[in-house]
Parts: C-alpha cells; sequence; structure tokens
C-alpha cells in the first residue's frame, strides 16, 4: 500500500504565507505513552503504520511519513484580551490531512515536535505532563459527546525540558477537522493581505461548511462566503459552550487563537472539569483576574465571535454599513441559539421532556443550592438521575454523594415539576448524566506516574472514561468526588 497517497495538502497549497515548511527536530530515546488503537481504526490507518517502532521514531519526529508535507501554520490572536499580531504554530507542526474512509478530511498534527518559525524563541518542545493532559483530556471528552480534538498518540522523547525545572519531554499526535482559528482569520485580516484572507475563507468555508454554503445560495445566490462562514461558526460555537456549561467543563483560555472554525475543542492547557459547583472556578494559574471562568464562557466566545465578524467586513459587503448590518445580524444570534442548545440540555439533565419558562428560577436555585453547600456538580446530577429512575437505593452513589438539607429541600419542588414528564425524560437523563468524568486529580496522577515511566493507570483511565454514562465496578474511586488533600486547585498550559 503505497502510503504517498494518503495524506493531502489542500491547506499547505494554499501558499507559505498560510503554512511555513518546518521540519521537526529529531529526538534522543523515543518510546510509547499511548497508542490509541480506536483512532487508528477509524482514520483507517494503514495496518502497517501500527504501534511499532518505525512509527514510534515517526511520531517522534525522527522520520517522516512519506507524502507528508511538514509544515507551521500562521495565526495571530487576543489574549486575554490583548492582541497579538504574531502567534503561529509555536509549538505544532501540520503533518498533512487524512482523508476518513467516509470521505471527512482531518488534519494530522505533531504537538511539541521542536521549533518552528514562530516559536519566538522558545523550545517548541512539551513537558510529558501537557502531553498526558491532554491525551486523556480530548478522548474522555470526544467520549462526553463533545466536539473536540483527538488523540492518536503520545510518546516519550527521551530528552529533558526546562520549564520552572527540568521535567521529560513528550509529543501529541493530535487530530482535527482542521486547525485554522478565529486567530487565522485576524493574521490575514490584521496584515492587510485582503487576497488572502478571501482565499482563506473561501477555503474554510468550502472545507466545512460546503452544505450550508449550497443551502445559502439556493435562497440567495449572491449569498456570501464570508456570511456564511460567519453564521455557522456562530451556531458551532454556541453549541460548543453549550456543551461545556451542562457539563462542568472549563477551557482556562478561550483566547481567539484557541477558538477553531471547525466549532472543535482545542489547546488542552490549564482546563478542568469542576468538581464542588462554582460559578466563578477558574483553574488556570495565569487567569489571575477570572476572566474566562465558567461563568464567562458564553461571554467570552461571543466576545471572540464579534472579533470574527470585524474581521470579514471587507468580505461580507461592499458597503460599509451594509457589512456592519450583516456581521451584527450573524453575531446577535449567539445569545438565543447558546440559550436554545443550553436549555434543551439542561432539560435533559433534569428529566424534563422541555423547558418552561418557570423551569429557569427552578434550575438557577438548583446551581444556587450546589454553590452554597460546596456539592459535587456531576455527582448531583447523577443523583437526580438515579433518584428519577427510582435506582438510587443500594448503590455506591448513596455512599458517593451526601445531598445537603438544602438540596432535599429544593427535591420535593423539583419532583412536582417531574410529575408531568414522561418515562422517557428519566432514560434521557442517564445519557445527559455521566458517571464518570476525568477528574482532574487523576489526570494529576496519570502525569506524575507518566513521568516516571509508568502509564499503567494512563491506560486505565482512558479506556474506563470511553463508556462515562454507565456504572462499572470500580467506580467508587473513578466516580468519587476528591478528598480535600486531592483537590487540584490549579493546573498549567506547559508552554
Amino acid at each position: 500500500m503505497s502510503t504517498s497517497a494518503l495524506f493531502e495538502h489542500s491547506y499547505h497549497s494554499l501558499g507559505s504565507d498560510y503554512v511555513t515548511p518546518t521540519v521537526a527536530t529529531p529526538v534522543s530515546a523515543p518510546k510509547w505513552l499511548a497508542w490509541n488503537t480506536q483512532l487508528a481504526e477509524q482514520l483507517g490507518w494503514p495496518e502497517h503504520w501500527g504501534h511499532n517502532d518505525s512509527t514510534l521514531n515517526t511520531l517522534a519526529g525522527n522520520t517522516q511519513f512519506e507524502g507528508s508535507k511538514p509544515g507551521a501554520a500562521a495565526y495571530a490572536g487576543h489574549q486575554f484580551g490583548n492582541y497579538n499580531p504574531q502567534l503561529g504554530d509555536g509549538r505544532a507542526i501540520l503533518l498533512g490531512e487524512w482523508r476518513r474512509p467516509d470521505g471527512q478530511l482531518l488534519d494530522i498534527q505533531l504537538k511539541g515536535a521542536g521549533p518552528t518559525p514562530y516559536s519566538r524563541g522558545g523550545d517548541g518542545r512539551s513537558p510529558i505532563g501537557p502531553v498526558v493532559r491532554e491525551y486523556l483530556m480530548s478522548e474522555a471528552m470526544y467520549a462526553l459527546g463533545i466536539p473536540t480534538t483527538r488523540a492518536l498518540a503520545a510518546v516519550a522523547t527521551g530528552d529533558p525540558v526546562y520549564r520552572q525545572q527540568l521535567e521529560p519531554g513528550a509529543i501529541l499526535t493530535r487530530v482535527a477537522k482542521s486547525h485554522i482559528r478565529i486567530g487565522t482569520v485576524q493574521f490575514f485580516a490584521m496584515t492587510r493581505q485582503g487576497a488572502g484572507l478571501n482565499e482563506l475563507v473561501t477555503y474554510v468555508t468550502e472545507r466545512h461548511y460546503l452544505g450550508a454554503l449550497e443551502k445559502a445560495r439556493q435562497l440567495d445566490p449572491e449569498a456570501t462566503h464570508a456570511q456564511v462562514l460567519l453564521n455557522e461558526v456562530t451556531r458551532a460555537l454556541a453549541s460548543l459552550v453549550a456543551h461545556w456549561q451542562a457539563l462542568g467543563f472549563i477551557h482556562g483560555v478561550l483566547n481567539t487563537d484557541n477558538m477553531l472554525l471547525c466549532g472543535e475543542t482545542v489547546d488542552y492547557g490549564p482546563c478542568a472539569f469542576m468538581d464542588t459547583f462554582a460559578a466563578g472556578q477558574v483553574f488556570s494559574s495565569i487567569d489571575t483576574g477570572g476572566r474566562y471562568a465558567f461563568g464567562n464562557q458564553p461571554g467570552i466566545v461571543h466576545w471572540n465571535l464579534s472579533v470574527l465578524a470585524q474581521c470579514l467586513l471587507p468580505l461580507l459587503n461592499e458597503d460599509q454599513d451594509k457589512a456592519l448590518a450583516l456581521a451584527q445580524s450573524s453575531v446577535d444570534q449567539f445569545p438565543s441559539l447558546f440559550t436554545e442548545i443550553y436549555s434543551a440540555r439542561l432539560a435533559a439533565k433534569f428529566g424534563l421532556d422541555a423547558m418552561r419558562e418557570t423551569d429557569h428560577a427552578l434550575i438557577e436555585s438548583f446551581f444556587n443550592q450546589l454553590e452554597k453547600d460546596k456539592l459535587d456538580f456531576t455527582l448531583a446530577f447523577r443523583w437526580l438521575t438515579e433518584v428519577a429512575n427510582a435506582s438510587l437505593e443500594g448503590t455506591i452513589l448513596e455512599e458517593l454523594f451526601i445531598p445537603s438539607d438544602g438540596l432535599l429541600n429544593w427535591q420535593e419542588q423539583w419532583s412536582q415539576r417531574r410529575d408531568q414528564a414522561t418515562p422517557a425524560s428519566s432514560t434521557r437523563m442517564k445519557k445527559a448524566n455521566p458517571v464518570v468524568i476525568p477528574r482532574n486529580h487523576w489526570v494529576a496522577q496519570a502525569i506524575s506516574s507518566a513521568e516516571e515511566g509508568d502509564t499503567e493507570l494512563m491506560e486505565t483511565l482512558h479506556s474506563r472514561w470511553q463508556d462515562p454514562f454507565i456504572w462499572q465496578a470500580a467506580d467508587a474511586k473513578f466516580a468519587a468526588a476528591p478528598s480535600n488533600e486531592q483537590i487540584v486547585h490549579r493546573t498549567f498550559c506547559g508552554t
């Protein structure tokens, strides 16, 4: 089987302004940390490219796949509200695009493979911790049904990386619908590369939203790529952040360069799932002002979309006033889209057939009670699920979650509302409220073990988190909230 025909390079073909040829820097002693057999099969990865020494060396950057064209992509971005005109892939190298058996085109990227033209003096490497975190978190997110980049492999390099101290290095093989970001659009818009911006927008729209473009042009033959792109990205990101809020996920660094136009979660740096509920919860060690706190995420995504809209103005309409009106109408859709999607997810989580206006106060009082009593977000919802299904008695959950008096009082109101729901709503709760999530303390333990050369816990967690909605025998420890000594208060990006 020839490998040269398996990689495509449609994004590279746009030119060197988009992707700069970059070769990975070899490492001294590569070793497998993880190989994602399931994802390899989904990709239709050639069998002879499997879990072997040849592939190990390639994913470590010591050799190249035949037909790959390694390169680093350019982009800009707002970081904590401050614009940086030149970011780019400082520690990521795009090998090319892979076409899955169902026709889906996907990026294959090495993260932590050495310096690139955009490293800005950095080493382009990653410590093992962020690689283990992203491998575990992204695959757990996929299993939870949240749009996300995927992790095909994790490889230890055998070389140290210096951050605050010397740490073992590693490389992640990441898979995404594409890695094109709001920050990519910013780069071409702000550098006044008009032709480049138009080419980029046309490419992204036809790669990710071709169906929406064709539908729009059936209604309006003059519909532009830019208008369709802005509308579709608004919908995609409204759905994405609704997923996050429904499951208690905190991204940590919602800069515009960390928002993919394809609508997938990317860059698992200082991210975490909440244990005890707190709307103002922050895990990132660098987010000292709480800009990216849990409760702020929908508003920040909305703000990022306004940045995208501003960049697209020249392509929306030649008349500035008309362009502004089109941009505003697209971005103004976000609050209602988010509310609609999030409300549907809340209805499923609370065992309601559909949300009523009066339900908002009931749900708000639930979250207020969780925060007041410092109750675990995930376990509280699973407790509701077992109560609704009359399956709580005699289960592990009775030991793992003790409802407060305030929550029990709230339950009486909820039960009255639930009396009007159909039996199917109880079943939906089981698919909306996970038993296990990637708890921060387990991720931290897996990282510590991997740093010592032991990947057994990493493998165990990856396996367990692939089926998060079903109780399993060992879940007394995997579903439990952390003890006071186990609580992780801060996470780090590793750059």
